[in-house]
């Protein structure tokens, strides 16, 4: 499908001057953007996907339908979110640096919204802040946006309306742009970290709530829900990492050295490369590390502990070395099921729902609820696996189990103490 001449003038000609699409015409055209059969893209989104795009006179048309959709966290919690495209972040956008992009957006959420291209060069009519650069996009409406991509690198897209709401509910996406070119890695992530504040009970996340979140997520999934980061040994890979949550994130990679290469100005000069094994990324900042895949199950997280948990009580007393005995008891008669905790920890409590003892609120998950091929892998929230593996073909993500450890490499119990006499202590 084409538009018209007709449809150009009325519909998409309007963009220039940033006015809505109201045309039957272009609406259909609109529509017709996000139905044409999926082009693969470069970039591999776990737990996401790529829009489609189709080719209109040599221009890449896009469509995105700002809606509410219902999103299961992890199996066990699930909320009614606002999203795009039926998703949590929004499907991630792909193109080339030097491309004609025309962008619908139409409004299906119950208040006004606008969308604001991160970090992108573009004419200030195109900038999408409501009040300030264009009207804000009611119900029921479709706006257009045309740019020429200026620029490379990895950038977002998410509202400028009502931000504290629409940004807290799950309204965020990856904008891409590849350099022209052949490509720079052999595997291409995109790694949206998020919170929400889902409180006990309940199925909509509190937007009031800035640091204390009980989900802290991956592309809008916690661990072990979280689709794990397939790669071939030997590889060059690139985890594009992306922060719209309200804290910064240190993310850490196992096993690897890895090189910071880009940011939302692009990808750098080799002269600026940096390697770490931890990376602080900033709230509203994104950050291209890459590595050379090394074979094994690496884990991939923020160092911040709690953000590597799921719900939690944040002002419960702390009850670590108290003396509990005939508490629970008592508390029972008032509180079938309770179960005390924390006297010698938080590991039995923190994976009560899985071993079948306290049951948490409804819709609520435990803190952590991972499973390893050794035992119980006690994270959650903001936690991922690199599995890399031998031999794989160059477009296989699909999940090949654990880890299979070349014997007489890997930690285990010894017999006997060492035979070196006491531990040394200051």
């Amino acid at each position: 499908m084409t538009l018209s001449r007709r449809d150009w003038l009325m519909g998409a000609g309007a963009i220039a001057a940033g006015t809505l699409v109201s045309t039957p015409e272009a609406l259909r055209a609109a529509e017709a953007a996000a139905t044409q059969p999926a082009r693969s893209g470069r970039i591999h989104t776990p737990n996401g996907w790529t829009l489609p795009y189709r080719m209109n006179e040599g221009v890449k048309e896009f469509h995105l339908v700002a809606e509410e959709i219902e999103h299961e966290f992890a199996p066990g919690s699930k909320a009614k979110l606002w999203g795009y495209n039926g998703s949590t972040p929004g499907p991630t956008i792909e193109a080339v640096e030097g491309d004609r992009v025309r962008i619908f957006v139409t409004n299906r959420l119950p208040e006004h919204t606008s969308i604001h291209w991160h970090g992108l060069l573009l004419p200030c009519g195109m900038d999408g802040v409501s009040g300030l650069t264009q009207p804000a996009i009611k119900p029921g409406e479709t706006y257009a946006y045309e740019f020429t991509l200026r620029q490379h690198g990895t950038h977002l897209y998410h509202p400028h309306a009502d931000e504290m709401v629409q940004l807290a509910l799950g309204m965020m996406g990856f904008f891409i742009i590849h350099p022209r070119g052949a490509a720079q890695v052999d595997r291409d992530f995109a790694v949206m970290l998020h919170q929400f504040a889902l409180h006990p009970g309940t199925t909509r996340p509190d937007p009031n709530v800035m640091l204390d979140a009980s989900q802290w997520t991956m592309n809008s999934k916690v661990f072990p829900a979280i689709e794990p980061l397939i790669c071939a040994a030997g590889e060059r890979v690139r985890i594009r990492v992306a922060n719209l949550s309200m804290w910064n994130h240190p993310i850490h990679l196992h096993g690897h050295q890895f090189e910071v290469t880009g940011s939302d100005g692009g990808r750098w000069p080799k002269t600026m490369w940096r390697r770490e094994v931890t990376e602080i990324v900033g709230v509203g900042q994104c950050r291209d590390l890459e590595f050379d895949a090394i074979a094994g199950d690496w884990a991939f997280h923020c160092h911040m502990s709690h953000h590597t948990m799921g719900p939690m009580g944040h002002d419960v007393p702390n009850t670590l070395g108290v003396n509990q005995r005939g508490v629970e008891e008592r508390i029972r008669e008032h509180l079938p099921g309770y179960m005390a905790m924390g006297e010698s920890g938080m590991a039995e409590h923190q994976m009560h729902t899985d071993m079948g003892h306290m049951q948490g609120p409804y819709n609520t998950l435990p803190m952590m609820m991972g499973k390893g091929p050794f035992g119980r892998l006690e994270m959650g929230g903001m936690f991922n696996v690199v599995k890399v593996r031998k031999g794989l073909a160059a477009n296989d993500f699909r999940d090949p189990g654990w880890f299979e450890h070349p014997k007489h490499t890997v930690a285990a119990k010894v017999s006997s103490d060492p035979d070196f006499g006491s531990p040394v202590r200051r």
